[in-house]
């Protein structure tokens, strides 16, 4: 199979997985190693895929329906789990992670967790590393996806009794 071919294949790959998708995955698949990998998805963002890079692999990111909130939360590392598990538990979405660094400005890590299970293992790679927020002495802003008003305001309340949310979010 041709470069071409390849990325047309990366491309239905993507769109058929609910899920993302590891670059190790894509590379066994198609018989290529994971740098090749790297730069299909490179080239194919370049010629206008939206395809994000998540913890747990890419994923093609679509046009998902929804209302979307800016939540701004204050926690040390403990209340990172309760945290999340509050938004999912409420039938929302966490898209990202955004800090505001004094050199760098805004950084975004994109995270894409929807279940219990999408936190528990986002949660397992924290263990090996520190999550953004530890940049911003806990400070941080997440976009989330919710069906609807109502499962928006059931996330902040939520937030707001475990002292998370910060005041006027």
């Amino acid at each position: 199979m041709n470069a071409e071919q390849r990325r047309k294949e990366i491309i239905g790959i993507l769109s058929a997985s609910d899920c993302p998708v590891s670059a190790f995955f894509l590379a066994e698949r198609l018989n290529v190693s994971r740098q090749v990998i790297v730069g299909d998805i490179a080239l194919l963002r370049t010629a206008g895929a939206n395809i994000i890079a998540t913890p747990r692999g890419y994923l093609l990111q679509s046009q998902e329906k929804g209302l979307r909130c800016s939540i701004a939360c204050i926690h040390d590392a403990e209340g990172m789990r309760q945290e999340l598990f509050a938004i999912v538990d409420n039938g929302c979405k966490v898209i990202d992670v955004v800090v505001e660094h004094p050199v760098y400005g805004q950084i975004t890590g994109m995270l894409e967790l929807g279940t219990r299970t999408d936190v528990i293992r986002f949660l397992q790679k924290c263990s090996q590393a520190r999550p953004l927020s530890s940049l911003t002495g806990g400070l941080h802003f997440h976009t989330i996806l919710c069906p609807d008003e109502e499962a928006c305001m059931r996330v902040k309340s939520a937030l707001s009794d475990l002292n998370i949310l910060l005041p006027g979010s």
